[in-house]
């Protein structure tokens, strides 16, 4: 057993392993479960070029086959921000919303430039929900 292989592939594992663990990005862990693969062929003393090969191979087939699946379940990278948790919840216009004209809704405390979603008219004092968020302004609905 050549043992400088072994360490090596160990090595390029755990490396891979800290790599995948700062950056949460699903793409070194594969490399890393290939290096596993190519580690326990060093093992058993199999030749290097075939180490190489199952590295290569079972690196490939598990990034393109499974890390689509894994960053849809896993849902990675994906994260509400502040203004994403804004849509939803209902605001109180304080500035007349019509067809051709932005109002002011009041939402947590903060003023908001506001757009009617349908076009439709919404008065003062009435609340709304918000649909969504373009630059600077809401879309909110009755």
């Amino acid at each position: 057993m050549d043992t400088l292989y072994v360490y090596s592939w160990l090595g390029l594992m755990l490396i891979l392993i800290a790599i995948e663990a700062s950056t949460i990005s699903l793409t070194t862990i594969w490399l890393a479960a290939g290096s596993l693969v190519a580690f326990f062929l060093a093992l058993f003393n199999v030749p290097l070029w075939i180490q190489i090969l199952a590295f290569l191979v079972v690196s490939s087939v598990l990034l393109i086959f499974t890390r689509p699946v894994a960053v849809k379940y896993l849902k990675v990278g994906t994260h509400k921000t502040n203004l994403d948790a804004l849509i939803g919840l209902k605001g109180l216009v304080i500035m007349d919303i019509s067809e051709h004209t932005t109002g002011q809704v009041k939402l947590k405390g903060q003023i908001w430039s506001a757009m009617s979603k349908d076009g439709s008219s919404i008065s003062n004092g009435s609340t709304d929900v918000v649909e969504a968020i373009e630059g600077v302004k809401l879309i909110v609905s009755k």
